[in-house]
């Protein structure tokens, strides 16, 4: 597969997320574990059917240490998350969860055979910016907390080194990764039994937006996610994450759940501006 290839297919990633914040309104009112473990669970019916084409025997040669690694990875970044979110609903908070693009770009210069110049960096700075203008518009029900903020912190961290260190597993087949989901649902679950009430999807429109996000955001965008960082652009890739929540805004505008505004405008010139300096060659 080419570098150019992997860059694609590890983009579908971050348009798939794109619906995630519009899905999951769809799902209200799952709590969030019980939420990641019904979506994951999904996710890994579907890798099973997806590894199953070639045999799950391929499943069979991967270390436990692997799958060690992509659990915590998972269902490390989502607890984190969530948790954070539960203890303070900030806006800081959300904006410190979404350094992980720009720590995504900045570890990948640790690896082997990657160059990170400059223009990944100030990239990664601008879209940043844009970013920032899109999540901190959005507010909280309450004021950071020291505890949340860090809490965001090791998410952000975990998601990034998760991500790079991917590319250090390059042998290792992308169909690992329904054993991450299926992990991760289990553990999801167990989460949700002792820090959360049970309260399921409300009518079809619930039930389907969950299965949606199991296909998706919660599901296939992982496996994509993964063929990227192993194989693609993984600066590139880094600094087009920051579209996710743009492109998220602009759903819930679509939907008539969001409205636009100036500022929306100004952080898609941002993000926009700083992917392509990312991308720019030479």
């Amino acid at each position: 597969m080419t570098r150019n290839r992997a860059t694609i297919i590890g983009g579908t990633a971050i348009l798939m997320w794109a619906l995630l914040a519009l899905l999951t309104i769809g799902s209200d009112p799952v709590p969030p574990f019980l939420l990641t473990a019904l979506c994951f669970g999904v996710g890994g019916l579907i890798g099973l059917v997806w590894t199953a084409r070639n045999g799950l025997a391929v499943l069979r040669t991967v270390s436990w240490k692997v799958y060690a690694f992509g659990t915590a990875g998972l269902f490390g970044y989502h607890f984190l998350y969530f948790t954070a979110f539960r203890i303070a609903p900030a806006a800081e908070t959300g904006l410190i969860a979404y350094l992980w693009p720009l720590f995504i770009v900045l570890f990948s210069g640790f690896l082997p055979g990657e160059r990170l110049l400059p223009r990944h960096v100030i990239g990664a700075l601008i879209a940043f910016a844009g970013a920032a203008l899109i999540v901190l518009g959005r507010g909280g029900e309450a004021a950071a907390s020291p505890l949340g903020l860090v809490l965001a912190f090791g998410c952000a961290l975990t998601w990034a080194a998760y991500s790079v260190l991917s590319r250090r597993l390059g042998d290792v087949p992308t169909e690992s990764v329904t054993v991450f989901c299926l992990a991760t649902a289990v553990l999801s679950l167990l989460a949700h039994l002792a820090l959360e009430p049970t309260l399921w999807p409300s009518g079809a429109v619930g039930w389907i937006s969950v299965l949606l996000l199991g296909l998706g955001p919660v599901g296939a965008a992982f496996f994509t996610w993964d063929i990227g960082m192993k194989k693609g652009d993984i600066q590139l890739l880094g600094v087009a994450s920051y579209a996710a929540p743009l492109l998220s805004t602009f759903a819930l505008v679509l939907a008539g759940i969001a409205k636009p505004s100036l500022s929306l405008a100004v952080a898609a010139l941002l993000i926009t501006g700083g992917a392509a300096l990312a991308a720019r060659k030479g």
